[in-house]
């Protein structure tokens, strides 16, 4: 063969050459882009979340649109899949360990559930006659350094808390005028336990803990005169109108004195947290603060609407006076102090908050106010 015919042969075979390189890189191109694709629903976590917002509520309805985003905001890689009230576990008490224990991976609470459990929840959320607006409670927890601290206290308990879920205002149903703290005396009122029944207590109130599916019979047999619950657009989806036909409101401006910003929260297990790639994880903690608002300007728009069916009905709204409102911080005082001095994690958001509340920004509290306090 001649040098001309085997350089012939050789250029050849150099477009073959090519070709199959050609070929065996789009296999594993093809092959890659199955393995990409792939990835996510390999790599998808389903959590399992209950709320403590019965079915049926314009507070679940809300929950569940926006656990059922979460597969989309997260490109797959983690589902919520909701559950309304006692669906999992049958009650507060079994809620926190089944969340703690894995046997769900998270739960929407009202952070006050845990007064008994966790000392310091008492001031994640609004307390009688503190921090009384919804915008104080996101600088204290986004602002002023609280959201780490809650975030070291739950991981003691083997619990990851993403962030607060601004809801509403609590306020009472009853069954005859209120028109001053000096009329709740002598009356039997469901009140969350803790803090805010210790106040009420002082001013003669016999208070009853109740969950809330329990409020409307208790109501209609009468063996409570009066109720807290949430706010007008639940308390109407539950049928207070009709067992009720007084709602007593805070001074003009303020829905409630002893509960004005009822924070709610996303709580998880920490071990199902820790799972989660950190992108995710960012993802998470983004969609709660955006779900807050979301949340709260909806129940806004509802409670407007529920108060025009509530005077439909025929209810009276009554309102305390801001004396009233200065009377029930004088005798609230103590129990904070009560309540902060239980540990030291308490103390340490009590402390966050007192001080934010004598800055003169907010200046509900004065040297006066706390003096001989410890």
């Amino acid at each position: 063969m001649s040098k001309d015919d085997l350089h012939l042969s050789v250029e050849g075979l150099k477009p073959r050459r090519g070709f199959l390189k050609s070929v065996a890189l789009a296999g594993a191109l093809v092959a890659g882009t199955s393995m990409l694709a792939a990835t996510p629903a390999q790599a998808a976590q389903t959590w399992k979340i209950q709320s403590v917002w019965d079915a049926g509520t314009v507070g679940y309805t809300l929950f569940e649109e926006w656990c059922n985003e979460m597969e989309d905001k997260t490109n797959g890689e983690l589902i919520f899949k909701p559950f309304p009230a006692k669906s999992v576990a049958a009650d507060n008490n079994a809620l926190f360990d089944a969340v703690r224990n894995g046997v769900i991976q998270g739960m929407n609470p009202f952070t006050l559930y845990w007064s008994g459990k966790i000392p310091a929840s008492v001031f994640l959320s609004s307390y009688p006659a503190g921090p009384d607006q919804p915008h104080q409670w996101d600088t204290m927890f986004y602002s002023l350094g609280m959201l780490e601290k809650t975030r070291e206290i739950y991981k003691k308990f083997g619990l990851f808390y993403v962030g607060p879920i601004q809801h509403d205002a609590n306020i009472i149903h009853s069954k005859k005028p209120v028109n001053s703290l000096d009329d709740l005396k002598g009356m039997k009122v469901r009140l969350p336990g803790g803090m805010v029944a210790e106040v009420f207590q002082q001013f003669g109130v016999s208070t009853v803990s109740l969950p809330g599916s329990d409020i409307f019979p208790a109501l209609e047999k009468g063996t409570i005169d009066a109720a807290d619950y949430v706010g007008p657009a639940v308390n109407w989806e539950l049928g207070f109108s009709q067992v009720t036909d007084y709602i007593l409101f805070g001074p003009p401006g303020v829905m409630s004195v002893y509960q004005p910003v009822d924070l709610m929260d996303l709580t998880v297990n920490l071990r199902s947290w820790n799972r989660l790639d950190p992108k995710i994880q960012k993802i998470v903690e983004e969609e709660v603060r955006n779900y807050s608002q979301r949340h709260y300007l909806m129940i806004q728009k509802r409670n407007i609407e529920a108060m025009e069916k509530f005077k439909e009905a025929g209810d009276t709204v009554s309102r305390l006076s801001q004396e009233d409102l200065v009377r029930f911080r004088k005798a609230a005082i103590p129990v904070w102090y009560k309540w902060a001095n239980k540990d030291e994690d308490a103390r340490a958001i009590f402390d966050l908050q007192l001080k934010y509340m004598m800055n003169d920004t907010v200046g509900y509290i004065t040297e006066e106010d706390i003096e001989g306090m410890e």
